[in-house]
C-alpha cells in the first residue's frame, strides 16, 4: 500500500505536462558498432556468471534453457524473465548486436523503452565490447523456442515504463568493476565478479520503497527479496562473525554447504546450482577474497 500511495504522490507532483515531457525524454546512448568475434565458450561461461541461465529458464516447469523464466513476485507486482532463445519473433533471434549490447548494458529495448529493474542491468554496464562480443556468439548457439513469456503483471503506477526513466536518473549506479592499482590480480578478478556479473549486490543490499538499492547499506542483507526468501549480510564483518574464511567460502560457491554443515536455501541455493559452482576455482576464490576484505566499496552515480 505504501508504494501505491508513493506512485500516486510522484505522479501527481509530476502532473501531465510533466508526464509527457518525461514521456518523450530519450533515454541511454546509441550503442558503437561492435565488429569484434566472439568465443562461444567465453560468453557461455560470462551468460552462466551472469545468472542468465537461471533467471531466464524455468527448469521446475519443464521450460527450455533460456525460454523464459519462473515469475518474480515483487511488492511492484509479478515480473516475468523473457525468451532469450534464437527465436525470431519470441526471443532475440531477430536482434543485432548492437542492439543486445543496449539492452545487456543499458537496460533498453530494441524498441527504446527501458526495461524494469528486475533485469540487473546495471551490473553489466561495464562489460566490454569483447564480452558482449562473446555472450553474443553464444547466444546464438541457443535453439529458438517460439514461446512467447507471459507479459509482466505489474498494476499502474508502476506499468508506466516512462516512470523508469525517473527511477534511473535516480538510483542507477556504477557498478565499480574496475581494476584498483594498489590491489592484487586476485582481490581485483573478485571485485569485477561481485560487482558485476554475479551482481551480489542486487539480492545481499536491501531497497528503499521505490526499489532502488540503498548503497550506503551495501551488503547487509535483505529481507524483501521476490517470493518472500531473505539475503544475509555479506559484509566482511558479517562473514567473519559467522566463521567464514576464504576456503569455506569459496566451497560453499562450489558446493552449496556452510561451514556448520548446513546447506543453502532458497535462492542462494539456485545461484549455487546454476551460476557459481560452474565457475573456475580460481574465480570462486577470487570472490572469495574480495568480500572478506572489507573494503566492499562505495557505489556513485
Amino acid at each position: 500500500m505504501r508504494r501505491i500511495i508513493l506512485g500516486a504522490a510522484l505522479l501527481g507532483v509530476i502532473g501531465a505536462a510533466g508526464v509527457t515531457t518525461v514521456a518523450i525524454w530519450p533515454v541511454g546512448a546509441a550503442p558503437s558498432p561492435i565488429a569484434l568475434t566472439g568465443s562461444v565458450e567465453r560468453g557461455a561461461y560470462l551468460a552462466r556468471a551472469s545468472g542468465c541461465i537461471s533467471c531466464h529458464s524455468n527448469f521446475e516447469t519443464g521450460g527450455a534453457a533460456l525460454a523464459g523464466g519462473a515469475p518474480l513476485d515483487t511488492p511492484f507486482g509479478e515480473f516475468y524473465p523473457p525468451n532469450l532463445t534464437s527465436d525470431p519473433e519470441n526471443g532475440i533471434g531477430a536482434w543485432t548486436v548492437e542492439q543486445f549490447s543496449k539492452a545487456v548494458r543499458q537496460g533498453i529495448g530494441p524498441d527504446g523503452q527501458p526495461y524494469f529493474p528486475a533485469f540487473p542491468y546495471a551490473f553489466y554496464a561495464d562489460f566490454s565490447d569483447q564480452e558482449i562480443a562473446d555472450l553474443w556468439a553464444a547466444f546464438q548457439t541457443v535453439p529458438a523456442v517460439s514461446v512467447p513469456a507471459p507479459e509482466h503483471d505489474v498494476g499502474f503506477p508502476f506499468n508506466q515504463r516512462w516512470g523508469l526513466k525517473i527511477w534511473r536518473a535516480a538510483f542507477l549506479y556504477d557498478p565499480e568493476t574496475e581494476a584498483v592499482e594498489s590491489r592484487g590480480d586476485e582481490w581485483n578478478r573478485g571485485r569485477a565478479l561481485v560487482n558485476g556479473p554475479a551482481h551480489c549486490g542486487a539480492c545481499h543490499t536491501p531497497r528503499n520503497l521505490a526499489g532502488g538499492r540503498e548503497i550506503q547499506s551495501r551488503f547487509t542483507g535483505n529481507r524483501d527479496l521476490p517470493g518472500g526468501s531473505n539475503a544475509p549480510p555479506i559484509t566482511a564483518e558479517a562473514l567473519e562473525k559467522k566463521e567464514w574464511t576464504v576456503a569455506t567460502l569459496a566451497y560453499a560457491l562450489e558446493s552449496g554447504l556452510t561451514p556448520s554443515g548446513d546447506a543453502f536455501g532458497g535462492s542462494m541455493a539456485e545461484v549455487v546450482r546454476e551460476n557459481t559452482r560452474f565457475m573456475t576455482p580460481e574465480d570462486r576464490r577470487a570472490m572469495a577474497t574480495y568480500l572478506l576484505s572489507g573494503d566492499e566499496g562505495r557505489q556513485t552515480h
